[in-house]
């Protein structure tokens, strides 16, 4: 058995640790029946054009998972939150297992991810002061801001956009992406949304809320929630 299935084991507590709403005295959440690999029935809600791959569940991958990190030497306004604009969603050394889904089609990729740790990881919330956070540099320049995510009893969530744009000979390239967090409990869903870049065609715009859709219903799966029209 795994670690992170011994874990469900443990003191009702534990569920509640990270947590910001849902989780008062006596009410924590049973998630004794949740499973990280109920995500990947999230392909049946990708129609033609997407195509959808699933992977896991298996061990964390650090490299799927490590720090949102950017180049280094870059001056940010606030000066004081360079640190949050590279948060770490799993810190380094923790144990656990992740299983993802993504979904490829209209010019744009959604990924799904959710992971089950051996311990509740710490919830980052960026501060109000860092909610936008502009950097520039040697040929880069970009922000991180925070955007609306979705709102779920018993679980935290944030949402942030990222925008890079970087000097090329060819002139410059702006690369975004919408990345959202969900943490309950020793589990977390994240779902990643970007354009993709298709020679010849204008990059698509990212559909926001079904990305806010993604996670709710992510999250439902994990926990064993019964369907509903999405």
């Amino acid at each position: 058995m795994s670690n992170a299935k011994i874990m469900r084991a443990a003191p009702a507590l534990a569920a509640c640790l990270g947590l910001v709403t849902g989780c008062g005295p006596g009410q924590a959440e049973d998630l004794s029946r949740a499973d990280i690999a109920n995500v990947g029935e999230l392909e049946s809600s990708f129609a033609p054009p997407f195509t959808v791959k699933t992977v896991g569940p298996a061990a964390i991958d650090p490299r799927l998972l490590g720090p949102q990190t950017l180049p280094p030497g870059l001056a940010f306004d606030p000066a004081d939150c360079g640190k949050s604009a590279s948060r770490e969603t799993v810190p380094q050394g923790v144990q656990g297992n992740m299983a993802a889904t993504t979904a490829e089609g209209e010019g744009v990729r959604f990924i799904v991810i959710a992971v089950e740790t051996s311990e509740p990881v710490p919830v980052n919330t960026p501060a109000e002061q860092c909610r936008k956070v502009t950097f520039t540099g040697a040929g880069v320049r970009g922000e991180v801001e925070v955007v609306d995510a979705p709102q779920i009893d018993g679980v935290h969530t944030v949402g942030t956009h990222r925008v890079l744009q970087t000097a090329t000979p060819e002139g410059p390239r702006t690369g975004e992406i919408y990345n959202y967090v969900a943490n309950f409990g020793n589990f977390i869903v994240i779902v990643t949304a970007n354009p993709l870049v298709i020679a010849d065609k204008p990059v698509a715009q990212v559909d926001t809320q079904r990305a806010r859709d993604l996670v709710t219903r992510a999250v439902d799966l994990v926990k064993g929630v019964p369907a509903v029209a999405f």
